[in-house]
């Protein structure tokens, strides 16, 4: 598990002394698409329930209570949802400059080039009807090799918290495991599918977009909710490259409602440009690199109170952070 983890904090290094870390969990935005695979239509965001057993529960309950009072210093190891904030004094920079930006990169000898594969930091809420909603944080890496095989390693644990243990659900069982735990890992063999998100995304906006419909299985309405769907498919396949990120810019430089707010740092202590959505009872946040217009994370928040699953207006849903 050791060895894991530190190829992991290799790949993206995360000091002791960084920048605090904005607390929030993440990503079950593949519950709404598998819903709209299983329906045929954009059906309405489905829960995470936690099917929790009375000595379980007892037992995560007393662990939990022990490591968040354990003493003044003792930081908690699973933290309670809170939305990243906008840094006030901030200039706000339209998407369309960022986009230019991005261009002006990518015509560059030097640029990034796309690459199969993807390695995210996801945070996503985990609720129940009758418990306290909870944060399960994991760490996915996913490498392709030049046979068409590939490799995924997810592990749990949370660069906010180093070294704390990680609640996690496997199985319906809610339990605290150290950090660094291995939750799977498997090696898949070579996959010939030319069909999105497998194909390499395109370099034309217009054709993007019909990408982006079918890496989602849209076949109805493709909105700026489908659309932000779909960037989060793409950056859960490929790490892009300058060119690519380019046209995603662009692409979402003329998608409508989504308005600049400022300056924000994300849950790995990056500095970006955010960009928000606002829909019917959520916020969704596109968190962008102001210099090159990569997309470094996509937050949810809900914006009404749902007392039956216990969480509160302004509570994150999920969160996913992409790294290259």
């Amino acid at each position: 598990m050791a060895d894991e983890l530190e190829l992991l904090r290799r790949a993206n290094p995360v000091p002791a002394d960084g920048p605090h870390f904005g607390e929030g969990p993440l990503d079950h935005n593949a519950e709404r698409r598998l819903d709209r695979l299983l329906h045929d239509r954009p059906g309405p965001r489905r829960r995470t329930r936690l099917v929790w057993g009375l000595a379980a529960t007892a037992v995560v309950a007393a662990t939990a209570l022990t490591l968040t009072l354990g003493g003044p210093s003792t930081a908690p190891a699973v933290a309670a949802p809170r939305a990243l904030v906008v840094q006030a004094d901030s200039t706000p920079v339209p998407l369309d400059q960022l986009a230019d930006r991005a261009a002006q990169l990518a015509a560059k000898e030097a640029a990034s080039k796309l690459r199969k594969g993807t390695h995210v930091q996801s945070w996503s809420m985990g609720m129940s009807d009758d418990k306290p909603p909870v944060t399960l944080p994991e760490e996915r890496v996913v490498r392709w090799k030049a046979d068409g095989s590939h490799t995924e390693l997810v592990v749990a644990t949370d660069p906010r918290h180093p070294g704390r243990p990680v609640l996690r659900d496997d199985g319906g069982d809610p339990h605290l495991v150290e950090d660094g735990h291995v939750i799977s890992r498997q090696t898949y063999p070579p996959s010939w599918s030319d069909a999105p998100p497998e194909s390499p995304p395109p370099h034309d906006t217009a054709q993007l977009r019909a990408y982006l419909k079918e890496a989602t299985y849209t076949r109805t309405t493709f909105g700026t909710p489908e659309l932000l769907d779909g960037v989060q498919v793409l950056l859960d396949h490929w790490t892009l490259g300058a060119r690519e990120s380019a046209t995603l810019a662009r692409l979402l430089a003329d998608t409508e409602g989504l308005r600049p707010v400022g300056q924000v740092t994300d849950r790995l202590g990056r500095r970006g440009q955010a960009y928000v959505y606002e829909g019917s009872g959520f916020r969704r946040m596109l968190i962008m690199d102001p210099s090159t217009g990569a997309v470094l994370g996509l937050e949810t928040v809900l914006t009404e109170a749902e007392p039956e699953y216990g969480v509160k207006a302004g509570d994150v849903e999920d969160y996913s952070a992409w790294m290259r």
